[in-house]
C-alpha cells in the first residue's frame, strides 16, 4: 500500500492524534484514509496515510448519500470526547446539553476573542435564528469544504476532519461557503435526509465561525467577509 505522509514540530503531535481519532469516528460510516502509522521520531510528530488516487470529479451524489448517512449516526449531546483542530486552530468540544449554547461558548466566543487580541473590531451575532431550532447532535466531519472530499474508482472519499456532534446543517453549510460541491451532492442529500425550513438563514450563523477563523489564521482578507456576514444575519432579525 503506497503512503502518504504528514509532519511537523513535535507539537503538531496532538493535531495528528486528533486528525487520526476523527478518521477512526468516520470510518465505519464514511470512506476515509486508512492510518498506517503515528507518533514522534527524531524529534519530528507524524501521522502516515494511505496515500489515494483521487480523481478531480466523480459521484457527488453519492456522496450526498454518504454524508447524508453519516449524519444519521446521532450522539448523547453536542461536543467530543476531546478537543482537535480546526485548520491549526484550536477547536472546543466539551460536552453541551443545548446546541445554541455550544455554538456560543465553543465556536464563536473563541473565534471572536481571538480575533479581538488580534486587533479587529468583531462583534457577536444574536442567537435568535437558532431560538427554536433543536437539531439532533449529527457526527459530523467539521472542516467539509471541496478540498477534504475527493473520488477514487471506488467512489467518494473524505479525509482532514474535525469531528464532533453537531447540527447537520453545519457540514452542508460549509460546502457551500467555498464552493466545489454541484446541485447533485444537493439533490441527493436532500432526497436522503431532506434539511428542515431555515437552513438557508441559519447557514450564514454557523459559516461565520470559518470565516473567522479564516480571519484569525490568513489576517485582515477575510475582514470584509466576516463583516458582511454579520451585516446579513443583523438584517435577518
Amino acid at each position: 500500500m503506497r503512503s502518504f505522509l504528514k509532519q511537523g514540530a513535535p507539537q503538531r503531535a496532538d493535531a495528528f492524534a486528533a486528525e487520526a481519532d476523527g478518521l477512526e469516528a468516520l470510518r465505519p460510516h464514511i470512506r476515509v484514509p486508512k492510518i498506517l502509522d503515528r507518533g514522534v521520531k527524531d524529534g519530528r510528530a507524524f501521522i502516515v496515510l494511505e496515500q489515494l488516487d483521487l480523481k478531480h470529479s466523480g459521484d457527488y451524489a453519492a456522496l450526498g448519500r454518504m454524508l447524508a448517512a453519516l449524519h444519521r449516526q446521532t450522539g448523547p449531546r453536542f461536543g467530543w470526547h476531546r478537543d482537535n483542530y480546526i485548520g491549526a486552530t484550536p477547536q472546543q468540544n466539551a460536552w453541551c446539553d443545548d446546541w445554541a449554547e455550544f455554538w456560543v461558548t465553543r465556536r464563536l466566543e473563541p473565534q471572536i476573542s481571538m480575533a479581538r487580541d488580534r486587533g479587529f473590531d468583531v462583534a457577536m451575532p444574536s442567537m435568535h435564528l437558532l431560538e427554536n431550532h433543536k437539531p439532533q447532535p449529527s457526527l459530523l466531519h467539521g472542516d467539509l469544504w471541496s478540498g477534504n472530499a475527493g473520488f477514487t474508482s471506488e467512489g467518494p472519499v473524505v479525509f482532514d476532519p474535525a469531528v464532533y456532534y453537531g447540527d447537520r446543517e453545519a457540514d452542508l453549510a460549509m460546502t457551500e461557503l467555498f464552493g466545489g460541491f454541484p446541485r447533485e451532492f444537493y439533490r441527493a442529500y436532500n432526497e436522503a435526509f431532506p434539511l428542515p425550513a431555515g437552513y438557508e438563514k441559519r447557514n450564514h450563523l454557523y459559516n461565520l465561525y470559518h470565516l473567522l477563523n479564516h480571519l484569525n489564521l490568513f489576517g485582515g482578507g477575510y475582514l470584509g467577509q466576516v463583516k458582511a456576514t454579520l451585516g446579513l444575519l443583523a438584517r435577518l432579525l
